[in-house]
């Protein structure tokens, strides 16, 4: 009896790695190819001509100062969903990134008003108490899931909505914002020194903020946690199966509470780059709504490093050049929300269709391979 070669066996293996990635694409591609047609449906039956509206998005979203503002966009929608993908890969929803984010923000903000250190120290600080304060407020999350069995996605809902009200309450003159005098009327914190402002690349579409450098630092090292940590074996382990997670001798609660801390310390990031490198302080103005787009985000890059980094890419081109289309062509710029929403919603089928096919496949392949054993068999006895 010969025993097989293992270098026959190899083509084999690689044509399942090939037909493995194709499926994972295949969920996200399908998705935004049944957005378009949604949206392209909704301009026709409008009197509008779609594919023109098309055309507006892509001619600035692949100019100069549209891809330098796709890339400032993309970098806050990465990090936010970055925040929610690190809870994802455990099982955890962290809806409250919304609440974490805005209370990180805003403390980064104060400290950097009232603190002047050298750049080196300085910029530092304020990362980490951005971190901090939001690894904190997701604690909270995760103490009341542990030991009091309070469901993370009712927690974090309520903890956004005592978080908006606690920047209200920082957010008054004489407290964390100065008293109204004559430089403006609205509620603000002082500007953060110069010392906290992030490096920026001017470039001839515009300026690039530095922060992206800070994301892409958080994309390797998620991706390095996740598949080349203990923590990340335990992490992935128990957002399979947290019963199997136990009898492997995983802690499941200090887990827990730790996925929620570095899902919140994340989040904390997320107002930075405009803080940093724009704005330079917090107000009313604060765009409301980015952990809600973070869940978008971790949803369309199935939680992993890379995907999410193409979906913030994808949201922030969206966001970037539908900007454009009450200009060009007098096109309802609601359409882009219509198509991000439209995207979250296919993705879930399209993930679902995919995810039937791919056992389909699996099970053909098992039964094969038993018909081809079977059969080696019978002409074993045979001879």
């Amino acid at each position: 009896m010969t025993s097989p070669n293992p270098v026959a066996a190899k083509p084999a293996a690689k044509r399942f790695d090939a037909e493995k990635i194709l499926l994972g694409l295949a969920a996200p591609v399908l998705a935004i190819l049944l957005s378009m047609l949604i949206c392209v449906v909704l301009l026709a039956v409008s009197g509008k001509e779609p594919f023109k509206a098309f055309q507006v998005m892509f001619d600035y979203g692949t100019a100069s100062d549209g891809q330098v503002l796709t890339l400032n966009r993309a970098t806050v929608y990465y990090l936010a969903g970055a925040a929610a993908a690190f809870g994802f890969r455990m099982n955890l929803f962290n809806i409250g990134v919304d609440g974490q984010y805005k209370l990180g923000v805003l403390f980064a903000a104060f400290v950097g008003s009232q603190v002047d250190l050298p750049s080196f120290l300085q910029i530092p600080l304020l990362l980490v108490t951005a971190m901090l304060v939001g690894g904190m407020w997701a604690s909270i999350a995760g103490l009341l899931k542990v030991y009091r069995g309070v469901s993370e996605v009712i927690s974090t809902i309520m903890l956004n909505a005592i978080a908006t009200a606690v920047v209200g309450l920082l957010l008054v003159p004489g407290v964390f914002a100065p008293d109204k005098g004559s430089t403006t009327n609205s509620i603000q914190t002082e500007p953060i020194s110069q010392s906290s402002h992030f490096v920026t690349f001017e470039t001839a579409g515009g300026t690039l903020w530095g922060f992206i450098v800070i994301a892409v630092l958080v994309g390797v090292l998620f991706q390095f946690t996740l598949n080349r940590t203990r923590f990340g074996f335990d992490l992935r382990a128990t957002g399979r199966s947290e019963s199997a997670a136990t009898a492997s001798g995983v802690n499941v609660k200090r887990m827990i509470i730790t996925s929620m801390v570095v899902s919140g310390a994340i989040a904390g990031l997320i107002g930075l780059p405009e803080l940093m490198s724009s704005s330079y302080y917090f107000g009313q103005g604060i765009q409301p709504g980015l952990g809600f787009i973070g869940i978008s985000v971790a949803l369309l890059g199935r939680n992993s490093p890379i995907g999410v980094a193409f979906s913030a890419l994808l949201f922030a081109f969206l966001d970037v050049s539908g900007t454009q289309l009450p200009l060009q062509g007098d096109y309802p710029q609601e359409i882009v929300n219509v198509m991000q929403g439209t995207i979250v919603i296919c993705v879930v089928v399209a993930y679902e269709l995919v995810r039937r096919y791919g056992l389909k496949r699996q099970q053909q392949k098992v039964g094969a391979e038993l018909a081809a054993q079977a059969a080696a068999a019978k002409k074993e006895v045979a001879a």
